[in-house]
């Protein structure tokens, strides 16, 4: 797993069914993909071939490095949430369009495509859009949020809901780390969108 919702979404460039694959991505395992239309097959291929990019991007793993020795394996996940917070953050620097729109229209293009979504987007798509989760990601509450909920799918084993410590610690550090890795994955996803 590398980069959570916003930057999957944001990957998109706008394309809706692509936005819907890339989203829906992690939920769907292995072939299955192939069971869905074309452009949302393709949306769930891209989603993974960025995660596989930035898993080996050296600034991604710089980030893992300052939580890997509390966090573990846990690591990653954390690092994937807390550049959602940075691109939420930093939003304007990377659509025209403001954070709460952008949220809004894809709520709605989720809301009419529900019948395609499986059953755990279903499950937890209403507490999404009730609390628009992906527009709160720009403010540490809203992360502190996100973690504290990993955490507890997690049964308290991964104590995800304490890593708002090390996003304060070392936080110019986690977010010029989130400039360089974004840059070059919104590249390579660019080209790569190219090849579909």
């Amino acid at each position: 797993m590398a980069l959570n919702y916003l930057a999957h979404i944001y990957l998109s460039f706008d394309n809706k069914p692509r936005a819907i694959g890339n989203f829906i991505a992690d939920a769907v395992k292995g072939k299955r993909y192939l069971e869905y239309p074309e452009e949302i097959q393709k949306g769930i291929q891209m989603h993974r071939a960025i995660d596989t990019f930035t898993d080996q991007h050296e600034a991604f793993k710089k980030s893992k490095q300052k939580l890997f020795s509390i966090y573990s394996h846990y690591s990653a996940v954390i690092v994937d949430i807390f550049y959602d917070h940075f691109l939420a953050k930093n939003w304007n620097k990377y659509h025209d369009k403001s954070l709460l729109k952008f949220t809004t229209a894809f709520y709605t293009s989720l809301s009419l495509h529900s019948d395609l979504l499986p059953e755990k987007i279903c499950k937890m798509m209403p507490y999404m859009i009730e609390q628009n989760w992906l527009y709160n990601y720009q403010y540490i509450e809203g992360i502190q949020r996100v973690l504290e909920g990993m955490n507890r799918r997690t049964k308290g084993k991964s104590n995800m809901h304490l890593a708002t410590n090390e996003l304060l610690q070392y936080y110019s550090d986690f977010e010029n780390e989130f400039f360089v890795c974004f840059n070059d994955v919104t590249l390579y996803t660019k080209d790569l969108t190219n090849t579909f």
